[in-house]
């Protein structure tokens, strides 16, 4: 085996560290191990760096730095742990995958003017666009590729020329820190010195402000909505109490738990679209079947700056999406409460660009917001940012 050049090795890390000084503590964090049996460079899940002596001595520094970026970025990103999410028919070709996410890491590397090796994927060489999660590149790739081997710090797996006796690692709590750590130095690297590539500015900010499945925060929420309200009880004498027979000539009242009624006020104003609302409204219903509140008990209201429609609804499909015009959303919270059958929880599904109720309405209310960074409520509005369905964060 040729003897690893380590002095040019270690010139490319201190190069991309220089270059890229947010990246530098995850780069001096990865071991290196010389390999005679790795084509390249690969890294394994516990961040060691296995490394060709010959694709050392044969690669200039410039690249050999774009390669130790984008070795670090495999672990950055997590992609050994979101391979292993992926469904089980995806996982079982693995060099696929990690052409995927190749190309996930190479268009953010390439926007960035670092040199890569002759060889290296993008996007562009299957005819997809820049700016995708390997989840979503997948899919799209042929069957038959050309064998691209990072280890199993990029697929998940393990490698028959990684080693581990003796070796130093990184721990999963140790990888989470250098996660943190790592976006925060891009956070004020963005401040002072201009932006990143926009893959690594999504990447940052899904770490610093992880994204959590808005259907889990909803159900949560109605959840607990629905349990306070169906926990509350009052008197009726519409069913006397048992005690009754006891006490001749008086009757008693029985306890009843009512059911929970849940208003959803759709937002249908000018900046609405309505394929996205018609979209948002099928998984809320969804959520709110879920969480046991079926269609008899769920009333949606159409409103811009006037409510056009109210109706009970059985599925999403039944809703008349009127409007179009200004918006203000308190229009509909106030006929939602209005109604004799007054609602424990409003659910106001919006772009968030509406005034809201002054004062906190006496009934849980949750504000549902569509689309990608919308202006925040009242602190006292229980929030569920949905989202842009059509992205996700990296």
């Amino acid at each position: 085996m040729t003897e690893l050049d380590r002095a040019k090795l270690l010139a490319a890390r201190y190069r991309a560290a220089v270059d890229r000084p947010y990246l530098a503590s995850a780069l001096y964090a990865l071991t290196i191990v010389p390999s005679g049996r790795v084509p390249t460079m690969g890294v394994d899940r516990h961040w060691r760096c296995h490394v060709s002596p010959a694709f050392v001595e044969a690669t200039p520094v410039p690249e050999l730095a774009g390669v130790w970026i984008h070795e670090v970025a495999h672990l950055l990103r997590d992609h050994h742990g979101r391979a292993g999410r992926l469904a089980a028919e995806l996982q079982r070709d693995h060099l696929r995958i990690n052409i995927a996410q190749d190309c996930e890491i190479n268009d953010d590397l390439l926007a960035d003017g670092l040199a890569l090796p002759a060889g290296r994927v993008a996007p562009g060489d299957f005819g997809l666009k820049a700016g995708l999660l390997f989840e979503e590149y997948l899919p799209h790739l042929p069957e038959y590729l050309i064998e691209f081997d990072c280890g199993s710090g990029a697929h998940g797996h393990s490698c028959d020329w990684e080693i581990g006796d003796g070796v130093p690692a990184v721990s999963p709590v140790e990888a989470e820190a250098l996660r943190r750590h790592t976006a925060e130095a891009m956070r004020a690297h963005e401040r002072s010195r201009g932006r990143l590539p926009a893959g690594w500015q999504r990447w940052a900010e899904q770490v610093l402000e992880p994204v959590v499945d808005w259907r889990t925060v909803l159900a949560g929420a109605v959840r607990e909505a629905v349990a306070w309200a169906g926990g509350a009880v009052d008197y009726t004498y519409r069913r006397p109490s048992r005690r009754t027979a006891a006490l001749r000539g008086v009757v008693l009242p029985s306890l009843r738990r009512p059911l929970p009624r849940v208003a959803i006020v759709i937002d249908t104003s000018g900046s609405m679209g309505e394929d996205d609302l018609a979209a948002a409204l099928a998984e809320v219903t969804g959520v709110l079947r879920e969480v046991g509140v079926r269609g008899n008990r769920v009333t949606v209201l159409a409103c811009d700056a006037d409510v056009h429609t109210v109706s009970r609804v059985t599925s999403a499909e039944q809703v008349e999406l009127a409007g179009g015009g200004g918006t203000d959303m308190r229009v509909g919270v106030r006929a939602a409460l209005a109604a004799p059958d007054r609602p424990h929880v409003v659910i106001v599904l919006t772009d968030g660009y509406t005034p809201w109720p002054e004062e906190n309405p006496s009934c849980r209310l949750i504000g549902a917001l569509i689309g990608h960074a919308p202006p925040a409520p009242p602190h006292w509005v229980e929030t569920v940012r949905i989202g842009d369905r059509s992205a996700g964060g990296r």
